[in-house]
């Protein structure tokens, strides 16, 4: 929670507003379920368990869903946990953005959805230390959810004075504990991610995948979506009430204090009744698992890296998505400046849910071939054009506006303009995840595919914070109504207002932006796309690492 949306996010799964927002898919889920024989996790236990199911073999009775449904039940909630405060921070640049910040203040805030993509770097250090009596994912669950209700506490009680400030949201801080916020929701997910293959019986752990989606798709739309609609004063006055008042059913400053009261509660009660390794009924158990050393594993990925064929590919994967980061990132910001409600763009998402679930089972049949990324390249132009699409749809915005809002007809094109967006999208990511499917090495293909995404994920992350950045410096504004007066900067801004002025834009960075990225698309695509299908011919010794064959 990623495929990326019309802003940042995300995610994920960077995941964000299902729409408007980085659904920071994260890159690692979609092939769990695939390449669950090759985690590390999954080849550390093997040798235990068929150890533990042998001992029992002639009687054991092989537990159905219904057995555990307990566990699954926990393993979904864990992951409905780690997908609110994902939300939340992914619908605080909407709110920044109603408050009238600038792009440079949202590209810094934008590091907040980094994390997510950034954990491999201590993900080996989640898995080597821990407290052995307490447990092995205990030892980081317990500790990071404590601490995730006790930042979202102590926001509750801050968040309202960051925001309204004198001089405006305080963006640093607010950047700094959405940051550790999204820090401990990513070793969250490292450590829950662990234990659902130990906590599920060897016939149900496919199980945990479908918790991870649905549980994170839960926790973000919870976060992000019905939090902007009960926020909305005009969304509960139209909707949820009888008689209009001047705020929504909830505040921000609640939210955070309701979910952290959950966090502690919750964390509280597994810490005390959840055992991680519990006897019998053929769970897989740890006590004699083979631990992979922290240095070994940053060794090995230094290995992977340093090989031609994945130096190069790493670097396609980082650069691909450039011309994409202008409509990506600021889309969704842009049609909140120009008047659109945040939370109709939230529920926007929410008619996307079917085809985001059919479109990686109907993609897929078309990327099972020796060739998936012929698709990655088709689907690769049609994406810059749908990019120009959105900054048309943002200069039509303002000429739609009414007095009661904007008309239906208005949305049901935001609406399609997604849903083309969406094709185009699915098609280049699940594209991708079978190419790293089909080459990463077997012996190693956890750490393998890991890395893949974890480079994915960053060329997503970067582009999108930079697309930010120079949105500013790229517009141009003229002071009208006070002579000698400009608008270059904030400041002379203020004295332009001051003077009785008024700073107009003669020109919005957001379409220079647009027209850049999408001919430095063109040309990646034309160039280096090229030298990305041309990969698709390498030979599988290519891809694999020398320790594997060893």
């Amino acid at each position: 929670m990623e495929p990326l949306d019309m802003m940042i996010h995300k995610n994920g799964r960077q995941r964000k507003l299902a729409g408007f927002t980085v659904t920071n898919v994260n890159m690692k889920d979609i092939t769990k379920g695939q390449t669950s024989d090759s985690d590390p996790d999954v080849e550390e236990t093997e040798g235990l368990i068929r150890e533990s199911d042998s001992e029992n073999m002639r009687h054991a009775v092989h537990p159905g869903i219904q057995a555990e449904l307990g566990n699954v039940s926990l393993l979904l909630f864990l992951y409905v946990l780690q997908g609110i405060p994902l939300g939340l921070a992914g619908s605080i640049p909407l709110i920044l953005q109603g408050k009238h910040v600038s792009y440079k203040d949202q590209a810094f805030f934008s590091f907040v959805f980094w994390p997510f993509s950034l954990k491999l770097f201590w993900a080996p250090l989640v898995d080597a230390l821990y407290f052995s009596r307490f447990g092995r994912r205990k030892s980081w669950l317990v500790p990071t959810q404590y601490l995730l209700g006790l930042f979202m506490l102590y926001l509750s009680s801050k968040v309202d004075s960051l925001l309204q400030s004198e001089a405006g949201p305080n963006v640093l801080i607010l950047t700094a504990v959405f940051f550790m916020l999204a820090f401990l929701a990513a070793t969250q997910d490292i450590a829950v991610d662990g234990w659902a293959l130990t906590m599920l019986s060897r016939e149900n752990v496919g199980y945990a995948s479908t918790c991870n989606s649905v549980g994170q798709t839960a926790g973000y739309f919870l976060g992000n979506v019905l939090f902007l609609a009960l926020e909305s004063p005009d969304f509960c006055n139209k909707y949820l009430r009888a008689e209009p008042k001047d705020t929504g059913i909830v505040t921000l400053s609640d939210f955070l204090f309701f979910w952290g009261v959950v966090f502690l509660v919750s964390t509280t009660l597994v810490a005390i009744f959840k055992r991680e390794n519990e006897p019998g009924r053929g769970k897989r158990r740890v006590k004699d698992e083979e631990k992979h050393g922290v240095l070994e594993t940053y060794k090995l990925l230094w290995t992977i890296i340093k090989m031609p064929t994945v130096f190069n590919f790493c670097v396609l994967l980082l650069t691909a998505k450039i011309g994409f980061s202008a409509a990506d990132a600021v889309t969704g910001l842009k049609l909140v400046e120009a008047g659109v409600p945040k939370e109709q763009l939230a529920l926007l998402a929410v008619p996307m849910v079917p085809l985001q679930i059919l479109l990686p089972v109907i993609i897929s049949k078309y990327t099972a071939g020796p060739r998936p990324l012929d698709v990655f390249y088709k689907a690769f132009p049609w994406r810059l054009l749908i990019g120009l699409e959105y900054a048309l749809l943002v200069w039509w915005t303002p000429s739609l506006k009414q007095e009661g809002g904007f008309p239906v007809y208005y949305y049901a094109i935001v609406l399609l303009s997604y849903a083309a967006h969406q094709v185009a999208l699915y098609s280049m990511y699940v594209a991708c995840m079978a190419f790293h499917a089909k080459v990463s090495d077997p012996l190693i293909g956890g750490t393998y595919m890991t890395l893949l995404n974890t480079v994915t994920n960053l060329g997503g992350n970067w582009p999108s914070t930079l697309a930010l950045w120079l949105v500013d410096p790229l517009t141009s504004k003229v002071c009208e109504g006070a002579d000698g007066q400009s608008c270059g900067s904030p400041e002379e801004e203020g004295l332009c207002i001051k003077e009785g002025g008024v700073c107009v834009t003669t020109l919005d960075g957001y379409y220079v932006e647009s027209v850049v990225c999408v001919v430095i698309g063109l040309a990646w695509w034309l160039w280096l796309g090229k030298k990305m299908k041309r990969l698709q011919d390498q030979s599988p010794a290519a891809w694999r690492c020398r320790n594997s064959q060893s």
